[in-house]
């Protein structure tokens, strides 16, 4: 099986991205990757983005270097990183606790993007993606189903039949001034097998600032809501936007409310380090408390931003999430490892994504991203030979698309077909089955 560990707990200091063995022969997977990333200091992208201000950015063509090597559907992997939550919900009686659990892992799906200021790489149309972890019970697998617009499908279930979580994501990019703003497309549903329960919801805004000058920093803003399908219960999360003063700056605040729109709890804390839950009249005399004590307050002039600035500083981190008391931890985010930094701030999770152990080959799919070669140089340093390999690459995927349309062929997915999404009624990509069998005699060759 495909078991990549990426455990905190199984971490060691060893930075030559090499597969460890533990002395009682339980296999450890990379620490580090194989090359550390390179400078972008020295390039500019606003010769090409000059002329894109407010356009749809999915075919605009990017310098190799501010990726990052990955591919967006090793990107959506990601989400699988904070699984316990999924196994909390499905072992919690109570439908309040069930929801607070699926609140924590939505947010938990994007905490991996702190910092990670650089951009995947496009999957090619039939492009795949699976991981098998036995030891945190769940299978996975991704399929690009669609070029333009881009919609990337995945599935995964838990390997004890308790969970499926699937969705289709498509994300608009556009690009302003001096920021690129992912708006979500596509809904995620996370069905509870045990409870007979299923969620959705769909990603709040991504905003990268200062691709063109100043310091690249991100930020998530806009409203999710989970709605429980099968009880009514809703959770809204709110993904506050920094703020003038930056105060609000990774914060999300929220409420579960009932059928009814009776407020059960109340949810807060920050996507880039924990979360929490109090119940809704403790918030609310917590907050009338610090609204009268922060009266006579006023905002840090250092941190107003000047009209004249041309850089969108990012504001400083403030505090760290305020406790209040008789509060319960939903969630917290794991520890980096010690050399993120020079991994394109990975998480120990995101670093074993792309690791091709031996015998995989003979396992995986040929469409599989850890045999995109592009990626893989890019992963070695091999910068040069990377950005050649990813013209040739999207130069064969034009020439087989020119292919089909002279001949009228009209492109299959393999593992994911358009249907109508059985909980939200809308259109989604749903998972066929069968990838497991392991049958990929018909896959395309895009590599």
């Amino acid at each position: 099986m495909l078991d990549l560990d990426p455990h905190q707990s199984n971490r060691t200091g060893k930075h030559n991205g090499e597969t460890e063995i533990q002395e009682n022969g339980i296999k450890r997977h990379r620490t580090s990757l194989p090359a550390p990333m390179f400078s972008r200091n020295d390039f500019s992208v606003w010769s090409i983005l000059k002329k894109c201000i407010g356009l749809e950015l999915s075919k605009i063509t990017m310098p190799i270097v501010f990726n990052e090597p990955l591919s967006f559907l090793q990107r959506i992997t990601e989400y699988m990183e904070h699984i316990y939550l999924i196994n909390k919900a499905c072992s919690h009686a109570d439908p309040l606790e069930r929801m607070q659990a699926v609140a924590a892992f939505a947010v938990s799906a994007v905490a991996s993007q702190w910092e990670r200021t650089g951009k995947p790489f496009n999957p090619l149309l039939g492009e795949t993606y699976e991981l098998t972890r036995e030891d945190l019970g769940f299978r996975f697998i991704a399929e690009q189903v669609s070029h333009h617009p881009p919609i990337s499908a995945f599935y995964s279930e838990g390997l004890n039949k308790d969970f499926i979580f699937h969705g289709s994501i498509y994300p608009k990019l556009k690009f302003w001034g001096n920021s690129i703003e992912a708006e979500p497309r596509g809904t995620i549903t996370l069905e509870l097998l045990k409870h007979n329960e299923a969620y959705t919801w769909t990603n709040p805004t991504c905003c990268v600032h200062n691709v063109i000058i100043g310091k690249l920093w991100l930020e998530q803003y806009g409203t999710v809501e989970i709605v429980n399908h099968s009880t009514g219960d809703k959770c809204v999360l709110n993904f506050k936007p920094c703020g003038l003063f930056g105060k609000e700056l990774h914060r999300v605040e929220g409420h579960i409310q009932d059928k009814n729109r009776k407020k059960l709890c109340v949810i807060y804390g920050k996507w880039t380090e924990c979360l929490w839950c109090t119940d809704p009249t403790t918030y609310e005399t917590y907050k009338k408390n610090e609204k009268r004590g922060g009266e006579q307050k006023k905002p840090n002039e250092d941190v107003i931003k000047s009209e004249n600035d041309e850089a969108d500083d990012m504001p400083e981190v403030q505090d760290t999430v305020q406790f209040i008391p008789g509060s319960k931890l939903l969630w917290r985010i794991n520890c980096r490892p010690p050399n993120s930094s020079q991994m394109y701030n990975f998480t120990s999770f995101a670093v074993s994504l792309n690791e091709l152990e031996k015998g995989m080959e003979a396992i995986l799919a040929p469409t599989d991203c850890r045999l995109r070669p592009d990626i893989r140089n890019m992963e070695n340093g091999n910068m040069d030979v990377a950005s050649k390999e990813k013209e040739r690459l999207e130069e064969k995927q034009r020439a087989a698309r020119k292919e089909r349309a002279k001949d009228e062929v009209e492109w299959h997915t393999r593992w994911f077909h358009q249907g109508t999404n059985p909980y939200t009624g809308t259109s989604d990509w749903l998972y066929s089955g069968g990838y497991f069998d392991r049958n990929f005699s018909d896959c395309p060759d895009i590599y």
